[in-house]
């Protein structure tokens, strides 16, 4: 068993370092995929710790030699998390979100939405919060354009080459088209939904995204915000519960309580 001198407090302030940043990257993760990849790596880690601690490894096998690869394959798994955790930390804090910010977007989605619900067009619509969705986007189509209302009706027109897959937004543009999600895998309730609706409800469960699904058979607007439903909506009920979702926290979080859910 290694004594107190093998495991010196560098040996020990570097595994708590490590620890603390899987338990703050756990925390702050909105992907269930990465709560698992997290998950993983802190079993591995900890059978390599408690290996060297009891000395069932060879005399020249030191857990410090690999450290390196450990770092680099830990920026690897999780770049889009520490650019995002880079990116928070040169905010300036003092700034507060404009209730208008977003508006003139929100108001295309919206615009959209319900012409595609008039004439019984089907779509799905995901728009980007914290959690980008690389995986997501890279299957798809790049679009890079400003959200309109007549081209997202023109990726949804039955004859375009996209109209079967999600519109991905990001912040003001329209990143991508084309895309596949997830679907859901809850089996409560959700027999009678079609593909739209079960790949809304996945995309939500595994990201913090807010999705938009337009049924074709029924010309209804769902809204879905963290694997909750909220059918039937108009424009008006719509613009006020997609306003609210993307508002920051603070602001957003009051109006969000309010929705009334449907829990498939």
């Amino acid at each position: 068993m290694l004594g107190a001198d093998a495991m010196s407090w560098q040996h020990l302030l570097a595994i708590a370092l490590i620890a603390g940043t899987l338990v703050w990257l756990t925390w702050v993760s909105k992907s269930a995929r990465t709560i698992q990849v997290l998950s993983g790596l802190g079993v591995v880690l900890g059978a390599m710790l408690v290996g060297e601690w009891f000395d069932v490894f060879p005399n020249h096998w030191e857990l410090t030699r690999f450290w390196p690869e450990v770092v680099l394959g830990f920026v690897i798994l999780f770049q889009p998390e520490l650019r995002r955790m880079l990116a928070q930390l040169g905010r300036n804090p003092f700034r507060r979100g404009n209730d208008s910010e977003g508006a003139r977007e929100v108001e295309e989605i919206v615009k959209a939405a319900v012409s595609l619900a008039n004439r019984r067009i089907g779509g799905i619509l995901v728009v980007e919060r914290e959690h980008e969705l690389l995986d997501v986007v890279e299957v798809g189509t790049l679009i890079e354009a400003r959200i309109s209302k007549e081209l997202l009706i023109s990726l949804f027109l039955p004859y375009s080459p996209l109209h079967d897959g999600a519109v991905i937004v990001r912040g003001k543009r329209i990143l991508a088209a084309g895309c596949f999600l997830p679907l859901t895998a809850r089996t409560d309730g959700i027999e009678t939904y079609g593909t739209r609706h079960r790949a809304a409800l996945g995309i939500t469960e595994e990201t913090d995204a807010v999705a938009i699904a337009i049924s074709e058979e029924t010309g209804t607007i769902s809204l879905v915000v963290g694997g909750d439903m909220y059918r039937d909506l108009d424009g008006s009920s719509l613009r006020q519960h997609l306003l609210a979702a993307l508002r920051p926290p603070d602001l957003g979080t009051a109006r969000q309580s309010r929705l009334d859910r449907v829990r498939p």
